[in-house]
């Protein structure tokens, strides 16, 4: 029957592990730091290298016979939009008497409604004179332009009221040869078709009136117009500041940077699936997390910490193998040379109350090959491992990293010690490792962590009985040996740890 396991390991894993994810890309912080630097030099190197071309600036005040106090905008998004026509454009040139293309000169200017009168046309040009007369062109070709719809249509509204005003008139001279010279008291019988006569020629001659009034006020309001749509800033060169520019197109640049460099550390992490956290690295490989050890020394004042730590971990290490009657390895993965200094603290505290080796099994020869200082411990080769005549004590020192031997590792040690740098390893290869473990019958005593996260707060620590492989949770003997009852033997210690496939889960 298996260990009972706290709420916390039982629980479903999350769908969205939100602190892992801020936690990687915090550890990932040089990726966004060098993408944030090199927009940051890339934007002000743009400033530089590809300097904004001479722009004129005119303002054009626009009036509208339509203005309402309560306008949007409207008319003037209106004007912006006529301004960037080829007509526009085209008018401009010629009276530059410029043989470019319309289409193209569109691309080197833009207007833009600072209120509902008011139109600001940026143009650019070759030089700061081009760009002014450029602005004054298009300045012009859209007053003309303007005054002219406005023209024409207080025109056409003029001459529809006129003919409006025409076709009364012919009414009322009908009327008035209908009335002839009777007068409503002339002929009782008829007295009332006359008034009603009288009636419709006092509307019509009022309705003649109105339109006169009110084809006079349409061409009177045009001048109003005309007049009131001038330049009111004239063109004029704009002066762009170097370091300005720079500074602003750098600030730019470090905001996209930063963002791109954000954003593919996030992808990078979702994508890789390397665990960080204690909680994670001890979950997947099966075992708790006894200690931690930074990557570096790190800055003066932390050095003694960090001393303090080791000091420590060796010391854990010393009464751990002391207690074990089975040789112990160190097996690193992602920190092959922190491993091996591990393994030289631990020979030398061993060292003192009897002979200790090394016993190097690492990849090439980080350990066999250096020069050993006066008092450490012998440092013997890999392939010396599987000779047991000596009677010292030896600690070896391998890796599992991929590509490792497997069979090879139980002449290192039949327990070992997992040296396990943080966000070096995948989760699945995490796995692979504790099932190799396992496959080798070698239970993994704890995880020393490299390089942890500072701000770790999870705890790495398994609640549910075994530090061992999670194969080895669910392992039983298939019979009791002889004379030797199932009671005492669920107390035997688990010599092989193996990881429970699904099928073996469900039953």
């Amino acid at each position: 029957m298996r260990t009972s396991t706290t709420s916390e390991a039982s629980a479903p894993a999350p769908l969205f592990d939100l602190q892992a994810l801020v936690v990687a890309v915090r550890r990932r912080r040089l990726l966004w730091y060098a993408t944030a630097l090199l927009g940051l030099v890339a934007g002000a190197a743009l400033a530089v290298a590809m300097p904004p071309p001479p722009t004129a600036v005119t303002k054009v005040l626009v009036a509208h016979r339509e203005d309402q106090p309560n306008d949007m905008g409207t008319l003037i998004r209106t004007d912006v939009a006529i301004l960037s026509t080829t007509r526009i454009a085209d008018k401009a040139l010629r009276s530059l008497g410029s043989k470019d293309k319309p289409e193209d000169f569109l691309q080197d200017y833009q207007g833009a409604g600072l209120t509902n009168n008011l139109l600001q046309i940026d143009v650019k040009g070759t030089s700061d004179k081009q760009a002014t007369d450029r602005a004054k062109a298009l300045a012009d070709a859209f007053i003309a332009e303007h005054v002219r719809r406005m023209r024409e249509s207080a025109k056409a509204e003029s001459d529809a009221l006129l003919e409006q005003r025409d076709r009364m008139r012919v009414e009322l001279a009908e009327v008035n040869r209908t009335i002839g010279d009777r007068a409503p008291q002339s002929d009782p019988k008829s007295s009332a078709s006359i008034e009603s006569l009288y009636a419709r020629r006092a509307e019509l001659n009022s309705r003649i009136a109105d339109f006169d009034q009110r084809a006079a006020e349409a061409r009177t309001g045009t001048p109003g117009v005309i007049a009131g749509t001038q330049i009111v800033d004239a063109p004029r060169p704009v002066h762009r500041s170097l370091p300005k520019t720079a500074a602003t197109n750098g600030g730019i640049g470090l905001a996209l940077g930063l963002f791109a460099g954000l954003a593919l550390a996030a992808v990078g992490t979702v994508v890789a699936d390397r665990p960080v956290l204690r909680r994670d690295i001890s979950a997947n490989l099966g075992a708790s997390v006894v200690a931690e050890l930074p990557r570096r020394s790190g800055r003066p004042w932390r050095r003694r910490r960090t001393r303090a730590a080791r000091e420590r971990l060796t010391a854990t290490l010393a009464r751990t193998v002391r207690g074990s009657v089975e040789p112990v390895s160190l097996l690193e993965l992602g920190c092959a040379r922190a491993t091996g200094r591990i393994a030289l603290d631990l020979a030398g505290a061993l060292a003192k109350d009897e002979p200790v080796a090394v016993v190097d099994g690492l990849p090439g020869t980080s350990l066999a090959g250096t020069r050993p200082k006066p008092g450490d411990p012998p440092v013997i080769g890999g392939e010396n491992a599987a000779d047991g005549s000596d009677p010292e004590r030896r600690i070896g020192v391998g890796s599992v990293a991929p590509g490792t031997a497997w069979t090879d590792l139980r002449y290192l040690g039949t327990r070992t010690v997992l040296v396990v740098r943080a966000g070096h390893g995948s989760a699945a290869w995490l796995h692979t490792v504790a099932r190799q473990l396992a496959d080798q019958h070698i239970p993994v005593i704890g995880v020393v962590l490299i390089d942890p996260d500072p701000r770790d707060r999870t705890d790495g620590t398994l609640w549910d009985g075994l530090h061992t492989a999670l194969r080895g949770r669910s392992e039983r003997p298939a019979r009791p040996p002889n004379g030797t009852s199932l009671r005492h033997t669920e107390r035997l210690p688990v010599r092989a740890a193996q990881v429970p496939d699904n099928d073996q889960e469900a039953r």
